[in-house]
Protein backbone atom coordinates (compact mmCIF):
# COMPACT_ATOMS: atom_id res chain seq x y z
CA UNK A 1 0.00 0.00 0.00
CA UNK A 2 1.42 3.36 -0.94
CA UNK A 3 1.55 6.46 1.23
CA UNK A 4 -1.59 8.53 0.99
CA UNK A 5 -3.61 5.50 -0.09
CA UNK A 6 -7.31 5.71 0.63
CA UNK A 7 -7.60 1.98 1.23
CA UNK A 8 -10.39 1.28 3.66
CA UNK A 9 -8.68 -1.43 5.70
CA UNK A 10 -5.10 -0.24 6.15
CA UNK A 11 -2.06 -2.34 6.93
CA UNK A 12 -1.89 -5.69 8.68
CA UNK A 13 -3.77 -8.93 8.93
CA UNK A 14 -7.19 -9.31 10.40
CA UNK A 15 -7.95 -12.70 11.86
CA UNK A 16 -11.38 -14.11 12.33
CA UNK A 17 -12.06 -17.79 12.73
CA UNK A 18 -14.76 -20.34 13.30
CA UNK A 19 -14.53 -23.58 15.20
CA UNK A 20 -15.99 -26.32 13.07
CA UNK A 21 -16.56 -29.79 14.53
CA UNK A 22 -15.66 -32.55 12.10
CA UNK A 23 -17.54 -35.81 12.31
CA UNK A 24 -15.64 -39.02 11.86
CA UNK A 25 -18.14 -41.58 10.67
CA UNK A 26 -18.37 -44.00 7.80
CA UNK A 27 -20.84 -42.96 5.12
CA UNK A 28 -22.24 -45.15 2.34
CA UNK A 29 -22.07 -42.31 -0.17
CA UNK A 30 -18.74 -40.43 -0.31
CA UNK A 31 -20.65 -37.26 -1.15
CA UNK A 32 -22.43 -37.36 2.22
CA UNK A 33 -19.23 -36.02 3.80
CA UNK A 34 -19.46 -32.98 1.53
CA UNK A 35 -23.18 -32.46 2.16
CA UNK A 36 -22.76 -32.60 5.95
CA UNK A 37 -19.69 -30.34 5.97
CA UNK A 38 -21.31 -27.84 3.59
CA UNK A 39 -24.44 -27.62 5.75
CA UNK A 40 -22.32 -26.96 8.85
CA UNK A 41 -20.12 -24.40 7.10
CA UNK A 42 -23.13 -22.59 5.63
CA UNK A 43 -24.65 -22.29 9.12
CA UNK A 44 -21.36 -20.96 10.50
CA UNK A 45 -21.03 -18.46 7.63
CA UNK A 46 -24.46 -17.06 8.44
CA UNK A 47 -23.54 -16.69 12.10
CA UNK A 48 -21.51 -13.82 13.46
CA UNK A 49 -18.73 -16.11 14.72
CA UNK A 50 -15.90 -14.98 12.42
CA UNK A 51 -16.87 -11.31 12.65
CA UNK A 52 -17.19 -11.53 16.44
CA UNK A 53 -13.78 -13.16 16.89
CA UNK A 54 -12.20 -10.55 14.62
CA UNK A 55 -13.83 -7.66 16.48
CA UNK A 56 -12.92 -9.15 19.87
CA UNK A 57 -9.30 -9.59 18.77
CA UNK A 58 -9.14 -5.98 17.56
CA UNK A 59 -10.69 -4.74 20.82
CA UNK A 60 -8.17 -6.71 22.91
CA UNK A 61 -5.32 -5.46 20.71
CA UNK A 62 -6.38 -1.82 21.08
CA UNK A 63 -7.04 -2.01 24.83
CA UNK A 64 -4.48 -4.51 26.12
CA UNK A 65 -1.88 -4.47 23.36
CA UNK A 66 -0.72 -6.76 20.57
CA UNK A 67 1.16 -9.14 22.89
CA UNK A 68 -2.01 -9.98 24.83
CA UNK A 69 -4.02 -10.36 21.60
CA UNK A 70 -1.35 -12.67 20.17
CA UNK A 71 -1.29 -14.74 23.38
CA UNK A 72 -5.08 -15.16 23.29
CA UNK A 73 -5.04 -16.15 19.60
CA UNK A 74 -2.22 -18.62 20.26
CA UNK A 75 -4.08 -20.14 23.23
CA UNK A 76 -7.17 -20.55 21.06
CA UNK A 77 -5.12 -22.29 18.38
CA UNK A 78 -3.52 -24.53 21.02
CA UNK A 79 -6.97 -25.95 21.75
CA UNK A 80 -7.56 -27.09 18.17
CA UNK A 81 -6.42 -30.33 16.63
CA UNK A 82 -6.46 -29.46 12.96
CA UNK A 83 -6.18 -26.27 10.95
CA UNK A 84 -7.49 -26.09 7.39
CA UNK A 85 -6.73 -23.31 4.94
CA UNK A 86 -8.38 -22.96 1.55
CA UNK A 87 -6.78 -20.29 -0.60
CA UNK A 88 -8.15 -19.38 -4.00
CA UNK A 89 -5.23 -18.70 -6.29
CA UNK A 90 -4.95 -17.04 -9.68
CA UNK A 91 -6.62 -18.71 -12.65
CA UNK A 92 -3.92 -17.60 -15.06
CA UNK A 93 -0.25 -18.51 -14.88
CA UNK A 94 1.93 -16.04 -13.00
CA UNK A 95 5.67 -15.55 -13.06
CA UNK A 96 8.33 -14.32 -10.69
CA UNK A 97 11.06 -12.28 -12.38
CA UNK A 98 10.18 -13.85 -15.72
CA UNK A 99 10.18 -17.43 -14.43
CA UNK A 100 6.75 -19.11 -14.62
CA UNK A 101 5.55 -20.64 -11.37
CA UNK A 102 4.77 -24.35 -11.60
CA UNK A 103 2.63 -24.42 -8.44
CA UNK A 104 1.92 -22.61 -5.17
CA UNK A 105 2.24 -24.45 -1.87
CA UNK A 106 1.60 -22.24 1.18
CA UNK A 107 2.47 -23.37 4.67
CA UNK A 108 3.16 -22.05 8.14
CA UNK A 109 5.94 -22.56 10.65
CA UNK A 110 5.63 -22.87 14.41
CA UNK A 111 1.91 -23.55 14.49
CA UNK A 112 0.52 -25.24 17.61
CA UNK A 113 -1.69 -27.80 15.82
CA UNK A 114 -0.61 -31.37 15.27
CA UNK A 115 -1.86 -31.20 11.68
CA UNK A 116 -2.26 -28.30 9.28
CA UNK A 117 -3.61 -28.82 5.77
CA UNK A 118 -3.50 -26.12 3.10
CA UNK A 119 -5.53 -26.40 -0.10
CA UNK A 120 -4.29 -24.00 -2.79
CA UNK A 121 -5.74 -23.70 -6.27
CA UNK A 122 -3.57 -22.37 -9.08
CA UNK A 123 -4.31 -22.54 -12.82
CA UNK A 124 -7.20 -24.97 -12.26
CA UNK A 125 -4.97 -27.37 -10.28
CA UNK A 126 -5.16 -28.12 -6.58
CA UNK A 127 -2.06 -28.37 -4.40
CA UNK A 128 -2.38 -29.90 -0.95
CA UNK A 129 0.33 -29.02 1.57
CA UNK A 130 0.45 -30.90 4.86
CA UNK A 131 2.38 -29.95 7.99
CA UNK A 132 2.30 -32.61 10.70
CA UNK A 133 3.87 -33.11 14.11
CA UNK A 134 5.91 -36.33 13.76
CA UNK A 135 5.11 -37.31 17.36
CA UNK A 136 1.38 -37.29 16.56
CA UNK A 137 1.43 -38.30 12.88
CA UNK A 138 4.48 -40.54 12.42
CA UNK A 139 3.70 -41.26 8.73
CA UNK A 140 2.19 -38.13 7.12
CA UNK A 141 2.51 -39.70 3.66
CA UNK A 142 -0.11 -42.32 4.57
CA UNK A 143 -2.40 -39.50 5.73
CA UNK A 144 -1.98 -37.79 2.35
CA UNK A 145 -2.58 -41.11 0.57
CA UNK A 146 -5.85 -41.50 2.50
CA UNK A 147 -6.84 -37.94 1.64
CA UNK A 148 -6.10 -38.59 -2.03
CA UNK A 149 -8.13 -41.80 -1.92
CA UNK A 150 -11.09 -39.98 -0.34
CA UNK A 151 -10.96 -37.16 -2.90
CA UNK A 152 -10.83 -39.69 -5.75
CA UNK A 153 -13.83 -41.56 -4.29
CA UNK A 154 -15.77 -38.28 -4.16
CA UNK A 155 -14.76 -37.44 -7.74
CA UNK A 156 -15.87 -40.89 -8.97
CA UNK A 157 -19.20 -40.51 -7.17
CA UNK A 158 -19.74 -37.12 -8.82
CA UNK A 159 -18.87 -38.47 -12.28
CA UNK A 160 -21.22 -41.44 -11.77
CA UNK A 161 -24.10 -39.10 -10.93
CA UNK A 162 -23.77 -37.23 -14.21
CA UNK A 163 -23.52 -33.53 -15.03
CA UNK A 164 -27.09 -32.58 -14.05
CA UNK A 165 -27.30 -34.36 -10.70
CA UNK A 166 -27.58 -32.18 -7.62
Amino acid sequence: MSKGSKAKWGWGNWIGYIVLPLSIALQDDPLDYIRIAKARIDRKKLSLAAISTCMAARLVEKTLGPQVAAAIAHKTLLNTTLALSNMVGPLEEISLYGHPMAYLAPSVYGHPQAVTVHFQSYCNKMTIALAADPEVIPDPHSLLDGLEESLNAMRKALVARGPNAA
